[in-house]
């Protein structure tokens, strides 16, 4: 908090507050999401790959320093009250099923090797949402994170074109000239770039006008150039769902929306494979609609699911492993499911890794929870403006996860970003949010 009993105390506050215990959390929080979304290897299309092989010393040594870094910043200088409140009981549930399919997976070293990736980044990313001490210091920690990586996404595609860039000579030549930047696919690139532009939002109206444009407009102009027409169009749909109720005094309109969202998407999507009625109307009115051959993914796992229903077949054990590998492949199938790396569901592929209780716990952590914090949210301006931006990136990525699949998928930026939304909803919906008074 500033002083005005001096001119003098006023002029030093700007570089004095850097050095300061606030002043130092903030910077680690800004540290840890900065690295975490760029990740140890940028501007590489193997770096998920990388992520999770148990053999790779970069990864190895700079996931454990985010771990250890974490722990050091939670006992430091967190509030022991937030950090408390940062996981509910249902988040604790939905881990114990987590670690459980790691237990039952096919090679469960390599599966645990895997899953403190997963670990560390929902443990960094609870940091992160736990340091700041004030809205002044979370928009601080949002500003350089944006700035650095949009930062090295422009700058890749000058720089490095040949890895900012999809190329023709890639494993898919269909995507040359869509852009990625710094990350290793144009379907994470987008995403996170939406989000971003969900924080420019989040900042114009807390006041800090002119980072909140250029980061709106920068953000948008690359998810055009990542050629993903859905994210292109989730965007404006998800800022309508949260703002527009709220604008016009009725809060409670955004729950049922985004209830009504989901569960449009779930009928649209997973249900023309799984529901008679719905399937039978796709069959007729929309036959070409396959959503680029995911139908027969989402069919193949649906088959597989219902030999092993309650437990799955544990995590890191499905896709890719021997078990499809040794499965034939039908001419006329679109997508070979050989290669695929996962099931371009989220939802469905926690059933088939985890297994139907544990998606039901995560629809209650991931949907449910998220709407109930929200309601909960205290009105004051700052609580309400930031409880909308967690709120659409919820949406958004619970959206997006019916067509791709990144839950607990290591960590994935996207994962990270809807983590970041879940938590960040509980967290402004228990206290209000502290704002510095101005010099």
């Amino acid at each position: 908090m500033s002083s005005t009993a001096s001119l003098r105390r006023t002029e030093r506050a700007p570089l004095s507050a850097a050095f300061t215990r606030d002043g130092v959390a903030t910077a680690i929080a800004a540290l840890l999401f900065t690295v975490i979304l760029v990740s140890f290897r940028p501007f590489q299309p193997a770096g998920a790959e990388l992520t999770g092989d148990g053999g790779d010393i970069v990864n190895q040594l700079g996931f454990g320093a985010l771990g250890a870094i974490s722990i050091f910043s939670l006992m430091a200088f967190a509030d022991p009250s937030v950090v408390r409140s940062l996981l509910s009981p249902s988040w604790l549930l939905m881990l114990g099923f987590f670690m459980l399919s790691v237990v039952m997976a096919t090679d469960p070293p390599s599966a645990m090797r895997a899953a403190s990736f997963t670990l560390i980044g929902i443990m960094t990313m609870a940091t992160i949402l736990a340091l700041p001490r004030d809205a002044e210091a979370f928009s601080k920690v949002i500003i350089f994170t944006i700035v650095i990586v949009m930062g090295l996404s422009y700058v890749g595609l000058i720089v490095f074109p040949l890895e900012a860039l999809h190329t023709a000579d890639s494993q898919e030549p269909e995507h040359a000239g869509l852009w990625r930047g710094v990350f290793t696919h144009k379907n994470i690139a987008g995403p996170i770039m939406a989000c971003f532009s969900f924080a420019g939002l989040y900042l114009y109206r807390r006041g800090q006008r002119l980072w909140g444009a250029a980061i709106f407009c920068a953000a948008m102009v690359f998810v055009f150039h990542t050629g993903s027409k859905t994210t292109a169009g989730l965007v404006p749909f998800s800022i309508l769902i949260v703002v527009l109720p709220s604008l016009i005094g009725m809060r409670l309109g955004t729950p049922v929306l985004f209830a009504l969202a989901v569960i449009a998407t779930a009928v649209g999507t997973l249900g023309i494979v799984f529901l008679p009625p719905v399937k039978y109307l796709a069959s007729i009115y929309f036959p070409d609609m396959t959503y680029t051959g995911r139908t027969t993914l989402w069919e193949f796992a649906g088959d597989m699911l219902a030999k092993r229903p309650w437990t799955g077949y544990g995590y890191e054990s499905f896709w890719g492993t021997p078990l499809l590998l040794n499965q034939d492949q039908p001419f006329d199938r679109p997508w070979d499911i050989r290669t695929i790396v996962h099931g371009h569901d989220g939802y469905l592929d926690i059933a088939v890794l985890m297994g139907i209780p544990a998606l039901c716990v995560a629809v209650y952590t991931f949907l449910i929870a998220p709407l109930r914090d929200y309601m909960r949210i205290p009105l004051r301006k700052e609580n309400i403006y930031l409880g909308d931006f967690f709120m659409m990136v919820v949406l958004f990525t619970a959206l997006n996860a019916f067509l791709e699949s990144f839950f607990f998928r290591r960590a994935d930026p996207v994962w990270m970003f809807f983590v970041f939304g879940v938590l960040g909803l509980r967290q402004v919906s228990l206290r209000p949010l502290a704002v510095r008074r101005q010099s």
